[in-house]
């Protein structure tokens, strides 16, 4: 083990800040990290360049109006069957000039990863992000990483093909973990400690937890995000997918990676030193700080996010988790540590139990119960650190048909 943090986001390594201004290939641009990523780009045109955009399919309209606005060589959606309403915005926008070609499939979006261009930001939600990620490494871009699906359940792919330096992460949590690091060596570092909000649930018993509604998890008390991550956030499965994370990008043992709860979302994470200094990195909720640490590393984006009034009182609250209530964390660390296609399982169970709870199929509760089962019954993991894509294909592939079974049983037995 080196005495540095993992060179995958290592923030000592040496950049060029005379570049000039950065052409960015934006991915799941009309999600919460792309619709923002594109607000930062519009504010510094003289620093970046949007060259491609990638989205699922879901919001046509928006996806033309950003291509038009940015003036970008290359469009993607996800969705095939989008692909004619995705052109005919298009020509309304663009009337008799030439379009920006349109890819479709499920591929497409990969394929964006590998075209020219200086950094590739994943704003994609989910596992599907794993195979973008790893033609964006492949291809030599830098690549600013929001998707921390990818990263969870193909760790050994992503960093094996990950060269020093080249991955920057977005999350706000390992932005700030990013940013904290650079004050010390990996050899100074006692523990990371990775804050949360706690979400809409905090305080809850597992009891009260029980009859908690689709609404109730989506009303997160300080971000605002896709329904996905706010369920995620309201269960701490993102917390246990950070933890996941902040050991494969820094190589930090799961035993001194720690979470906290903090209700104000106002420290995004933390680095505990060998001399006992702790350095947290601050700021109001907002990602387009990360976002602009992920695209324009090594320098900082003036303004790229609101600062404190430090001239105004406030209160910043830190509380432990409790681990009865929200057991997501701790089964986090065991298939962290576990490695090969178990972070695949946890993830892809989670994404079919999430779906299942706000389509009214699956109570609160049953999410990290089924997800739990599923875990428990794949057992011992298949890769280890010779992991392979179709290992991580079928693992979730089988990890996503057998949650559905428990969920619809699940289902089944509370309606009898």
């Amino acid at each position: 083990m080196s005495d540095r943090p993992s060179p995958l986001a290592d923030p000592h390594i040496a950049f060029d800040p005379a570049e000039g201004r950065r052409d960015v290939v934006v991915l799941g641009s009309t999600g919460s990290i792309g619709t923002q990523a594109i607000d930062l780009v519009l504010r510094n045109p003289d620093r970046f360049r949007v060259t491609a955009l990638a989205a699922s399919g879901g919001r046509v309209a928006l996806l033309a109006e950003q291509a038009h606005r940015l003036r970008v060589a290359q469009v993607a959606v996800a969705r095939e069957e989008t692909v004619e309403e995705l052109r005919t915005a298009l020509k309304a926008l663009y009337g008799s000039e030439p379009l920006p070609e349109i890819l479709a499939g499920p591929d497409a979006a990969a394929e964006l990863a590998a075209s020219p261009c200086h950094t590739v930001l994943n704003g994609i939600t989910g596992s599907i992000g794993l195979a973008p990620t790893l033609a964006a490494l492949e291809a030599g871009r830098t690549l600013a990483l929001a998707n921390k699906e990818s990263l969870i359940v193909g760790g050994p792919l992503v960093k094996a093909l990950a060269k020093p330096g080249q991955i920057i992460p977005v999350d706000s949590e390992h932005a700030a973990l990013f940013q904290a690091l650079a004050a010390g060596t990996r050899a100074d570092v006692r523990k990371l400690v990775v804050t949360a909000s706690g979400g809409p649930f905090r305080g809850r018993t597992r009891a009260e937890l029980e009859h908690v509604t689709r609404e109730d998890a989506l009303a997160h008390p300080t971000w605002a995000m896709g329904p996905v991550i706010t369920v995620n956030s309201s269960t701490l499965v993102n917390k246990g997918l950070e933890v996941i994370e902040a050991h494969l990008l820094y190589d930090i043992p799961f035993d001194r990676i720690e979470v906290v709860v903090h209700p104000q979302s106002y420290v995004h994470s933390m680095v505990e030193f060998t001399d006992g200094s702790t350095l947290a990195q601050a700021t109001p909720p907002d990602m387009r700080g990360p976002i602009a640490i992920g695209i324009g590393w090594p320098e900082r984006v003036p303004d790229a996010a609101p600062a404190f009034d430090w001239s105004r009182a406030s209160t910043w609250e830190f509380f432990p988790l409790d681990d009865e209530a929200f057991p997501s964390v701790n089964l986090a660390r065991h298939v962290g540590e576990l490695g090969g296609t178990a972070p695949a399982v946890f993830n892809a169970a989670n994404e079919e139990c999430v779906e299942a709870f706000l389509a009214g199929r699956l109570p609160f509760n049953g999410i990290m119960d089924t997800v739990t089962a599923v875990v428990t019954e794949h057992g011992r993991p298949a890769g280890g650190t010779s992991l392979t894509v179709p290992d991580v294909l079928e693992a979730e592939t089988w990890a996503r048909a057998r949650a559905r079974e428990l969920a619809a049983k699940a289902t089944a037995e509370a309606r009898a």
